[in-house]
């Protein structure tokens, strides 16, 4: 079917109460692996494409994106294309002719001043290319010098009230807030902070995105959604999968030289990884 959007996409899933699963992808394997998975999950599914993933495929972003895009057009589920992370203003505006409908913009390094310039920037050129943009608020620095904590970091928690702020004067079409999840886990042992959550939906007229998703387990993801959150990334619990599968069949084919066997298990795991997270969250096609 033709490329979704990812506005699109997250909009729906917020006004039903659900979120959409957005994958990061790095391989080809990924891709398919993913759209895969959601088309037996009967599920909308987002492909994420990273700056750092841009960077390990030499800096190009055109042959994964295409590939994405042609993996899309064949899938039975809305599949939408989204550049994450990115913290680069030149790859920012390679974006829409690489088949990008959205960008998660990522200026959270930056002091809160700098952070809101750079970002508002980048929400007025990204919509006047018709693209979705997401941006992310940890905590805010300044605290005795302290710099600011991006949302993934140990301890960091996104405040309310700065939040509502932070949107309010960006123009950003969703926020990614710190509360608890970490990236990079390689165990389901995140606890989030629920009441916080809810209180952050409460807050913010723009869906809100929990980044570091793969060390959530299922019951606080599933509570984590009925409380505003519309879009889950997952990144680490694809390469996990993926890994694994490839160790095992190593393990057992000591001889093996043919890549296409030991990648195929690990493409294996990886739709199963995916299908089986996207019938926690619960997404449906439309």
């Amino acid at each position: 079917m033709p490329l979704a959007t990812t506005g699109d996409l997250v909009t729906r899933a917020a006004a039903a109460g659900t979120a959409v699963a957005a994958f990061n992808v790095v391989t080809l394997e990924h891709v398919e692996a993913v759209v895969t998975g959601a088309e037996a999950a009967a599920a909308p599914v987002v492909l994420q494409v990273s700056e750092n993933a841009v960077k390990y495929r030499q800096g190009q972003l055109r042959p994964l994106a295409r590939a994405a895009v042609a993996a899309a057009e064949r899938a039975a589920v809305p599949v939408a294309l989204h550049l994450d992370h990115v913290v680069s203003d030149a790859l920012l505006r390679r974006a829409p002719d690489a088949g990008f409908s959205s960008v998660m913009y990522d200026a959270s390094r930056l002091p809160y001043a700098d952070n809101l310039a750079a970002t508002r920037a980048a929400a007025d050129w990204a919509h006047a290319q018709g693209l979705w943009i997401e941006a992310e608020l940890g905590e805010v620095g300044g605290k005795h010098g302290e710099p600011p904590l991006d949302a993934h970091a140990s301890g960091a928690r996104t405040d309310p009230a700065e939040a509502r702020a932070f949107v309010a004067d960006t123009g950003v079409d969703a926020l990614a807030v710190a509360v608890g999840s970490t990236h990079a886990m390689t165990t389901r042992t995140a606890a989030l902070d629920q009441g916080l959550i809810k209180k952050l939906s409460a807050a913010l007229d723009v869906p809100l995105v929990l980044h570091g998703s793969s060390g959530v387990p299922d019951a606080e993801l599933t509570a984590a959604i009925a409380g505003g959150i519309a879009k889950v990334n997952v990144g680490t619990a694809l390469n996990t999968a993926m890994t694994g599968a490839i160790r095992d069949f190593l393990a057992a084919h000591p001889d093996a030289v043919d890549s296409r066997a030991y990648l195929a298990a690990g493409r294996r795991a990886m739709t199963r990884t995916v299908t089986d997270l996207l019938r926690v969250i619960g997404g449906t096609a439309s």
